[in-house]
């Protein structure tokens, strides 16, 4: 399916203006050979509900749809313009800017800008598949002195 991916903006723009094409290229990113896996039970054996664009699973009989638990869930910005901002990022030498990314697909600046660092983020674990698991934080040290209390502030020392 990579090998017949167009070279152009134009060509991959006409590839992908078909929904199904959209979900049967991200399904096949996301799971071997396009077979579904459940993302509730983990369960293979999902069947597509063509009137719905969604999976279904056989086992725990659960709805999910090709962007749960990918970089694209909770947005709503549609698999056509996700896709085409991947291959912008991809194609593009020196990088691409969140105002040219918007530009380019038609979202705000704001947008772009959250689609292309969750996509270079993708690209760095080389995986769609929403990064989950535990979060390292520095340390931090928030307030003041003891002594810079007022007794309005409510944080009165005793």
């Amino acid at each position: 399916m990579l090998e017949n991916l167009p070279k152009t903006l134009i060509g991959i723009t006409r590839y992908f203006a078909d929904p199904q094409v959209r979900i049967d290229f991200v399904a096949f990113l996301r799971w071997e050979n396009g077979e579904p896996i459940c993302v509730h039970c983990q369960a293979k054996g999902a069947y597509f509900l063509a009137s719905r664009k969604i999976y279904k699973c056989k086992a725990c009989r659960k709805q999910f749809s090709v962007k749960m638990g990918t970089i694209f869930e909770e947005s709503a910005v549609g698999l056509d313009k996700w896709l085409i901002a991947i291959w912008q990022i991809a194609n593009c030498k020196n990088g691409i800017s969140s105002y040219e990314l918007g530009k380019a697909i038609g979202v705000t600046q704001r947008t772009a800008w959250f689609m292309n660092h969750r996509i270079r983020t993708a690209m760095t674990v080389g995986s769609i598949e929403k990064l989950s698991g535990e979060v390292e934080c520095d340390e931090t040290y928030i307030g003041g002195d003891a002594k810079n209390m007022t007794r309005t502030s409510g944080n009165v020392l005793q």
